[in-house]
Formats: structure tokens, C-alpha cells, sequence
């Protein structure tokens, strides 16, 4: 791709960005692609960047699409934009899975359309060889091989699958599921449920407790691998609204919004996609 080339892109992402923030009176960050420990310093840098700007805004958007990562990043990336928005939102033009889905659970509001999909909070962690794997499939594993053992109906491959697995491997993945469901569980009380005040059905006041429950059962069934039956399964606004009791936003009901956000979205995808990046961040200050 020549210069003039990127350069005419670059000023077509700015003027998508710019109408984006105008529409929804705030900063506008997107990210896309995975959430990896690695990317933090950039990440800091560029919210940093964000944060001297003459024209910033006390709400941050963050329009994320996301396959997932690091639980271990996302608790970075939240400390990051705490420090310096006083409210932050969440758009999710398309998807936002595991690490993604943790991300969007600690913004004040989530935007999403009927299309839009979030997934199981299966963390994913770095195995010997260096890839990322979902912590949630090897645990359900072990503890199927246990539970073979007990009864004693393992085979002998199985048994030697058990026995030769690393304790300190599966701690680390032990690990990461508690610090995902004890990051949703802070996230939404500090944030999500701040101002559920008052019960929709009785009309009587919202305790503490009502909120630490709430959180609770929404983090014990995003985690619950048995009931997803997959890493990767969508879960889409009308099943977090019904099952999990999760106010979305439906940017859909803003027939403008949605015109921008659509828009947007596919141009990243298309830029992102022929230049084959691995991720790609964007504020009013960086591309």
C-alpha cells in the first residue's frame, strides 16, 4: 500500500472517529484484536497521550473487537483508563469473547445491537510452548480424569494424561478462572450496578448485597464452561438481558448511531484485514 494511499485511509478513519465522538459526546477509543500483556505499554502511552488533550472528554468509548487474551492484561488496561476517565462505555460492534467479554464488564454501560455478541469468561493463559490456551478446557479435563480415577473407570492413556500433567501448569490456570470471576464481581458493583438504586419489579431500595449477588450469579454463569459447552459460543444481548439480568444498551434503537458504528467497524475490519495487523488502536491523537 503507497503513502498516499495509507495516507487517504488514515484520514478516513480520523473523520469516522471525529463524527463518533461528536454523536456520543465523548473520547472514542477502538481496539481490535487480541488483549495481550504485551501491548500495555502502548496501550499506557497512548491513553496517557489521550488524557493531555485540550478537547478530552470525562467518558471514554471504547469500541472493542476481540477474540480475548490475557485476564492479567485486562486488569492493566482497567487500571489504565480508570485512572484518568470518570465514566467509561463499551461498544461492541461485533464481538468481544473471553478476555473481551471481562473488559466490557467493567465499563458503566455496554452498547451492543441484536448482532453483537459477547462470550464465556474462559481466560486464556500462555502453556510451555508458548500459546495461548482456554484455562476452563484443560481444568473441565483434569477433573473429568478425577473423577474417572475415582470410580475407577480411567483408562490407562488417560491415567498417564493425569499423571504427567504439571501441578504448577494447572494452578496457573486455577488462578486465572478465580481472578476472572473475582475481576467481574468487583467491576460490576463498582461500575455497572453504581447507579441500580431501586429493584424495576418491587420498587424497594437496592442493597449492597442485592448488587455483590447479582454480580455473582452473572460471573458463576459466564464462567460456567459446562453450560456455554464452548470457548468460543456467542452469547448475544437478548440472552445477557434475559438469562444473565444484564442491562445492554441497544445501539441499534439510534438509527444514526448504528449507521456510524457499522460503518467504522467495517472499514477497521477491511484495514486491519488487508494489511494483516495483528491489532489495531485508534484515538482522536493516534492510528
Amino acid at each position: 500500500m503507497n503513502n498516499h494511499v495509507t495516507i487517504q485511509i488514515e484520514i478516513q478513519l480520523k473523520q469516522y472517529l471525529t463524527l463518533l465522538e461528536q454523536k456520543l459526546t465523548g473520547d472514542v477509543l477502538t481496539y481490535y484484536g487480541p488483549i495481550l500483556d504485551e501491548y500495555v505499554p502502548d496501550f499506557l502511552q497512548i491513553i496517557e497521550q489521550a488524557s493531555i488533550d485540550s478537547k478530552k472528554h470525562d467518558d471514554l468509548f471504547v469500541m472493542l473487537t476481540t477474540l480475548g487474551g490475557s485476564p492479567f492484561a485486562v486488569e492493566r488496561f482497567v487500571n489504565i483508563i480508570r485512572q484518568h476517565y470518570k465514566e467509561v462505555n463499551f461498544i461492541v460492534p461485533d464481538h468481544a469473547y473471553s478476555a473481551g467479554t471481562i473488559f466490557c464488564m467493567s465499563g458503566d454501560k455496554i452498547y451492543m445491537d441484536y448482532a453483537s455478541v459477547l462470550g464465556p469468561i474462559d481466560p486464556q493463559v500462555v502453556n510451555p510452548s508458548g500459546r495461548l490456551v482456554p484455562a476452563l478446557g484443560y481444568l473441565d479435563k483434569i477433573d473429568e480424569l478425577i473423577q474417572k480415577s475415582c470410580k475407577g473407570t480411567i483408562t490407562q492413556a488417560e491415567f498417564f494424561i493425569l499423571k504427567d500433567f504439571d501441578l504448577a501448569e494447572l494452578r496457573s490456570y486455577e488462578q486465572a478462572k478465580e481472578l476472572t470471576i473475582d475481576q467481574l464481581k468487583n467491576w460490576l458493583v463498582k461500575y455497572k450496578f453504581k447507579n441500580w438504586n431501586v429493584h424495576s419489579k418491587t420498587g424497594l431500595p437496592v442493597t449492597l448485597e442485592d448488587k455483590q449477588k447479582r454480580a455473582e450469579d452473572i460471573a458463576a454463569k459466564l464462567s460456567d464452561s459446562k453450560l456455554w459447552k464452548s470457548h468460543g459460543r456467542p452469547i448475544n444481548m437478548t440472552i445477557l438481558t434475559e438469562q444473565l439480568k444484564l442491562q445492554i444498551e441497544d445501539f441499534g434503537k439510534d438509527t444514526k448511531l448504528k449507521k456510524l458504528i457499522r460503518q467504522y467497524h467495517s472499514f477497521v475490519s477491511d484495514f486491519v484485514n488487508k494489511n494483516n495487523l495483528t491489532h489495531f488502536i485508534q484515538t482522536r491523537n493516534f492510528i
